[in-house]
């Protein structure tokens, strides 16, 4: 399907644009979230001479955003929850829940404009790109951890984890196990001899040790 793009939206085109989704994705999000309308003559011509009030519109929202996203930038917001020993929570963190904390610390947000890519389902310390605008994102500090204490201590250390564009959860390296070699027979002579023929003795020949 052929939409033309209201407002610049990521990873798929300016506003202005005439760009080909899928059906779905069309009916789905962009009309009703009036990002887009249908690339017909009628809405083609409407938008051309609507344009200037279009981009007049986005100017204005572009630049509350970008309010917000300066007052926003280094927010840090907390999270409690119950994990296991290795630290894995019990149900990962959802957007609803950055937006609920945003909320309360001040932010007006939805939960769509959370980004988070990779479910958190660690404790630790998160990057997560809250989306402002199509043209004006923030990264805000998110603190996994089982108590205010815990969070206390974390924020402390100021480590996180995450790429810009998501967020990814904390693992420690696990120590490299290596298989048991199978148990040799005890002998009174350091060296070791090999059987000559007609001897009923066996004599494993060590495996070659995997990198």
């Amino acid at each position: 399907m052929q939409v033309i793009l209201l407002e610049r939206v990521e990873k798929l085109g300016q506003m202005g644009q005439v760009v080909n989704v899928k059906a779905g994705y069309a009916r789905n999000y962009l009309l009703p979230k009036k990002k887009a309308l249908r690339a017909t003559k009628q809405n083609i011509s409407f938008f051309e001479n609507k344009r200037v009030e279009f981009e007049a519109n986005n100017l204005n929202r572009k630049s509350e955003a970008q309010v917000v996203a300066d007052k926003m930038e280094g927010v840090m917001i907390s999270l409690i929850r119950q994990a296991s020993e290795m630290g894995n929570l019990y149900g990962s963190v959802r957007p609803a829940d950055v937006a609920q904390c945003l909320g309360e610390a001040g932010f007006k947000v939805s939960r769509s404009q959370i980004q988070i890519e990779t479910p958190i389902k660690f404790l630790g310390m998160y990057q997560v790109r809250v989306l402002l605008h199509p043209e004006i994102s923030v990264y805000v500090k998110v603190n996994v951890a089982q108590s205010e204490e815990e969070a206390a201590v974390q924020a402390a250390g100021g480590k996180t984890t995450g790429e810009e564009s998501s967020a990814s959860p904390i693992t420690e390296e696990a120590p490299a196990y290596k298989k048991n070699a199978s148990p040799r027979k005890s002998t009174d002579s350091p060296k070791r001899t090999r059987a000559k023929k007609g001897d009923n003795a066996n004599i494993d020949d060590e495996a070659p040790s995997e990198e």
